[in-house]
């Protein structure tokens, strides 16, 4: 049994990622979440108490993440400013959370030697051409294209510098396009679930030809917990379950999943600056350490998803309305 500190716990994956660790294993966890919009205490509910904690706060506050990280086996760093169109209009919180916060954690890790997994993105690469054969591996260059992204890049490159400069014992994971359980509605994957649900159109940006690679919540967690107990220390491994679809092809799945026609979505204007196509080559963490993704076929992980927001409108009703209202004022 190990006590693990998950910062971000209380957002998409982490909250997913404690779910799975009380379900699958014998740890404990310390949730440590800000609790901004993207953070929800309900997306804990029903987690046991005598297994998990939760701490309301700040990342970059260094005494208290130094007291937690005292009593820390290991900490699961989730932690961050994630959206693309917030990064372009306020860069700034992306720099405090996920460079600053960073930093706070890793020297708090350094001082108590504490096992660190830091969980980042694949879209610190940039993007790929459409049709492109090849696909993004640890060894592929740095290109990021949003605030951010290049905020996330920085986060990376600190894990890497303070593994070679002072022994941390890092790993890092880069994952590709969650979708899955208690994902805010202002994501892709939900916005169109919960659209359906209210009996508004879906919206597609631009053509809908950009490509994701897209990996169940359920098995992101647990290729990190493979990588956490099994990882090389200083390694990267990329976490993906060859989930490539473009955007038109899967507003179209939802619609037909949900009985609806597959041509009831409305096209809006393209984001700025929006990547082509991302995909993962997950060799490494396969061979290595001999994970498989439970969901293979992304139909049966999708089917699975719109079934928990069907059954959870009070979770993500409340959250709905101000997100439409957000995305009418941009014209999406």
């Amino acid at each position: 049994m190990a006590r693990l500190l998950v910062t971000g716990g209380a957002g998409f994956i982490g909250s997913n990622f404690a779910h799975f660790v009380v379900n699958h294993t014998d740890h404990t966890v310390i949730v440590l979440d800000k609790l901004t919009y993207a953070g929800n205490r309900a997306s804990l509910a029903g987690l046991p108490d005598d297994r998990v904690q939760f701490v309301h706060g700040d990342i970059s506050n260094g005494q208290l993440v130094d007291d937690l990280m005292s009593s820390a086996d290991a900490v699961v760093h989730y932690a961050a400013e994630s959206h693309n169109d917030n990064s372009l209009d306020d860069p700034r919180p992306f720099l405090r959370t996920n460079l600053v916060g960073t930093f706070t954690l890793l020297e708090a890790a350094r001082r108590h030697g504490t096992r660190f997994h830091h969980i980042s993105t694949d879209e610190v690469y940039g993007d790929l051409k459409l049709g492109d054969p090849h696909r993004f591996t640890e060894e592929t260059p740095y290109n990021p294209s949003s605030p951010y992204s290049a905020t996330k890049a920085g986060s990376d490159l600190l894990v890497r510098a303070w593994v070679r400069s002072f022994g941390v014992p890092a790993t890092i994971s880069n994952c590709s396009n969650n979708y899955g359980p208690y994902q805010h509605v202002e994501k892709f994957i939900p916005r169109q679930i919960t659209n359906v649900l209210r009996g508004l159109r879906p919206k597609l940006y631009g053509q809908g030809r950009n490509v994701r690679d897209w990996i169940h919540a359920d098995d992101h967690s647990s290729a990190v917990l493979a990588i956490l107990d099994s990882g090389r220390i200083g390694e990267t491994y990329l976490i993906g379950a060859d989930g490539e679809k473009d955007n038109k092809t899967v507003v179209e799945l939802i619609l037909t999943i949900m009985g609806q026609p597959a041509d009831a979505y409305d096209h809006v204007t393209d984001r700025a600056g929006h990547d082509l196509r991302y995909a993962i080559n997950p060799s490494k963490l396969r061979e290595e350490l001999g994970w498989q993704p439970r969901y293979r076929d992304f139909e049966d992980g999708l089917t699975a998803t719109i079934a928990w927001y069907q059954d959870n409108e009070e979770w993500w009703a409340p959250t709905k309305d101000a997100t439409e209202a957000f995305y009418a004022r941009l014209g999406q």
